[in-house]
């Protein structure tokens, strides 16, 4: 199983970062091993206040850019727990508006938590939302003049690169040596993440 993955030469993954005022979404493509940026964004919604009308935004979106680039697989960002309910709702809402659109499309999605996210970006599952734009700024060699002002938009894009980083079909989970216990011992198991 594990050769049929490194036989994967073209492959690109839809990150999604679900939000009810911004989703952020980002799109890398994997040749031959090797992500490169295709396209990253922001869906604003915050002049929306239908909460029907932000979800069908978000339904649409999602569609338009599977359409567009045709990605393989979809993988989003977790809604974490908080203590406002009816935030936690929302935010569910959007991400399953989001998965909806890429299940209608028949694209297998994978879902990852925040922290699960930064850890595999950084190496620290506490990271804050610029070091994980530095380290995807860096590792795609995104030029300074492309970043987005919005860091939803490298949060989708996280998505994507963590799925990249986390998903290899036949692979064993990681055991005890495996696990990162630092920023030493990530960059020593992650030698082609650092520069």
């Amino acid at each position: 199983m594990y050769l049929a993955y490194l036989m994967i030469k073209d492959k690109i993954i839809l990150g999604i970062d679900p939000g009810t005022t911004i989703m952020g979404y980002g799109l890398i493509h994997v040749k031959n091993n090797k992500p490169s940026l295709l396209h990253f964004g922001t869906l604003l919604l915050h002049k929306y206040d239908d909460h029907g009308t932000k979800l069908k935004l978000i339904f649409e979106r999602t569609l338009h850019l599977i359409d567009t680039y045709k990605p393989d697989e979809l993988a989003a960002e977790a809604p974490f727990f908080g203590k406002n309910v009816q935030s936690m709702l929302k935010l569910g809402r959007a991400q399953g508006v989001a998965l909806a659109a890429a299940l209608y499309r028949n694209l297998p999605i994978f879902e990852y938590s925040p922290r699960k996210i930064k850890q595999s970006i950084t190496g620290k599952g506490a990271a804050s939302k610029e070091q994980v734009a530095l380290m995807l700024q860096r590792v795609l060699a995104i030029p300074e003049t492309d970043m987005p002002e919005k860091l939803d938009a490298t949060d989708g894009l996280a998505a994507a690169m963590c799925h990249y980083y986390q998903y290899k079909p036949g692979l064993p989970e990681p055991n005890a040596k495996t696990k990162l216990t630092g920023w030493k011992a990530f960059v020593s198991q992650n030698p082609d993440r650092v520069k």
